[in-house]
Parts: structure tokens; C-alpha cells; sequence
């Protein structure tokens, strides 16, 4: 059986893991006024930012089109697919997962799955990865959303942002409403929510440095005793250098574990803005090992 995985862009997998793992890409737009830009297509992480720095309105994001869509599952079905396992940024931030079950029920020429992540960023481009090794076994499409599913309840993560503004004004932050007073100096630490999957924030800390011994200190305390070796990601929004600094010193507290570094593309960083950080992990799984 022939199954294709899908992901849209939040995954920011690099090119080489695309063609690696034979992955395809359907692109989030983000919107500046009447101006739509195709993440990863039409912007880059620079430009997105920068227009982001100008930007007086806070900018929206866009689902691809369901004619995209349509349009990739139709040509993966030429190319001799059967199923396409098509996996997607977490439903309670984007709608796109529900889109891509509505089109599903559409098509009569292949089988599409929708798989919601939970999550975005590195951590779902890594089930994209997994996805794409166990579908080159032959692994029936049903057996790779268990081991995804299974591979899905080890992912957490902590984030930190430095501006809480743009969670607030664009809707994103399910529990705002006891973080909005007092901001100043004021470093929220947010998560998704393991029960409900929304981002929520659940501590403040006065300083970024402060808040990333927090997270840090969180996330020692979690994987006390997971029996699995972990990978780690860390993450940043346009701070590189905050990033490297921070996965240094992931790497000297936990040695025996895989620390990754990913980044906020434009279609989340709308939301979290510019400078902020995250940890993420998960069960560490060496793909190439999987034959």
C-alpha cells in the first residue's frame, strides 16, 4: 500500500528533510492588510518579521485554499497513492485540521486521514519524519496513526514569550483574561493544555532569564521518570542567538539527551511575536534505524 504524508508549513521542515523524507508541503498564508504572503513561498522569516516590527494592525493568518488541497490529494492519487495521511498544526489554533477532514470526505479517488498534531512547529514536522520512515515500510496507513498517536503522548512543551500582546488581541490564549493586568516586565510561560490542547498560560516570571530557569527546572521535573531517551527542541521567534545560548545549556543539563533547534515561522509568530522561546520534547526515535 502507497501512503503519502502531508504537513503544512508550520512543521518549518528544512528542505533537505522534505526531499529526505518525501514529504509535502502545504503552505499557511499570513496576511498584512490586503497583502497575502505564502509562508516559506512569498515571505521568509526576516521579511516576516521585519513587516512585523512596522506593522500597526496585528497581521491574521490564512488557511490554504480547500482547492490546494483538493488539487495535492488529486495529483498524489495520479502518482499512485492509495491514502495520504495529511498532518496538521493543533485543531484548537487552526481550523485547518477540519478542513482538511471536510475535504477528505470529498475525495473518492484516494483515502485521506486527518491527523491532528496537538502541536506545530518542529515537534510536528518530527511526526511528519516518523510518519514518512514507517509509510516506506509498507506499515498500513492505521498502524502509523497508532505509533503517531503513541509518539503524540510523549510530546510537551513550555513557552515563553516576550510580548504577550499578540496572544491577547488575536484570540489565541484561552485563559488571557488573568494575564493581562500587570504585564510590564512580565514573562508568561504558556503551554498546551493537556486536557483541553488550547494554549494556555499557567505562570508569570519577572525576566526572561528568570522564566527560562523555570522551564527548564518544569521540564526536569516532568521527565524524571520517562524510560525512553528524549529529544529535545528548542525554539525561537527571529532570536538565534537566545536559541544557541539556551540549547548549550539544555545540552550541559542533559547530556544523555538529543537537543534540536527549530524556529517561529511568520503563521506563529503572528502569535507569539518577536523573541520569544520554547522547549519542547518528546521520545527520542532514530528514524534511520527503522527499516
Amino acid at each position: 500500500m502507497k501512503t503519502a504524508i502531508v504537513t503544512d508549513s508550520s512543521a518549518y521542515l528544512s528542505a533537505e528533510d522534505i526531499k529526505k523524507y518525501n514529504i509535502h508541503v502545504i503552505p499557511i498564508s499570513v496576511v498584512f492588510g490586503d497583502q497575502t504572503y505564502r509562508e516559506g513561498i512569498d515571505i521568509n522569516n526576516a521579511e516576516f518579521y521585519a513587516k512585523l516590527a512596522d506593522s500597526k494592525k496585528l497581521p491574521t493568518t490564512s488557511q490554504p485554499p480547500i482547492g490546494e488541497l483538493i488539487e495535492l490529494y488529486n495529483n498524489l492519487a495520479d502518482e499512485g497513492y492509495e491514502t495520504v495521511i495529511s498532518i496538521h498544526l493543533a485543531s484548537t489554533i487552526s481550523g485547518l485540521n477540519n478542513q482538511v477532514a471536510n475535504v477528505a470526505a470529498m475525495m473518492d479517488n484516494i483515502r485521506v486521514i486527518p491527523f491532528d498534531s496537538e502541536i506545530t512547529v518542529s515537534l510536528m514536522g518530527d511526526l511528519a519524519k516518523y510518519a514518512s520512515v514507517l509509510a516506506k515500510t509498507g506499515m498500513n496507513p492505521d498502524e502509523i496513526i497508532t505509533k503517531l498517536t503513541e509518539q503524540r503522548s510523549t510530546i510537551d512543551e513550555l513557552i515563553v514569550v516576550d510580548d504577550i500582546n499578540n496572544l491577547v488581541k488575536g484570540g489565541r490564549l484561552s485563559n488571557a483574561s488573568a494575564f493581562i493586568g500587570g504585564l510590564l516586565n512580565i514573562k508568561p510561560i504558556l503551554t498546551f493544555d493537556n486536557q483541553s490542547d488550547e494554549i494556555v498560560a499557567f505562570d508569570k516570571v519577572r525576566t526572561m532569564k528568570r522564566a527560562i530557569k523555570r522551564v527548564e527546572a518544569i521540564a526536569a521535573k516532568e521527565l524524571e521518570n520517562v524510560d525512553y531517551k528524549v529529544k529535545f527542541f528548542v525554539i525561537d521567534a527571529n532570536d538565534r542567538k537566545a536559541g544557541d545560548a539556551w540549547a548549550e545549556n539544555i545540552r550541559k543539563q542533559f547530556p544523555d539527551a538529543t537537543v534540536e533547534q527549530g524556529f517561529f515561522g511568520p503563521s506563529i509568530g503572528v502569535h507569539l511575536g518577536n523573541k520569544a522561546v520554547a522547549l519542547g520534547w518528546e521520545k527520542d526515535i532514530d528514524f534511520d534505524s527503522i527499516k
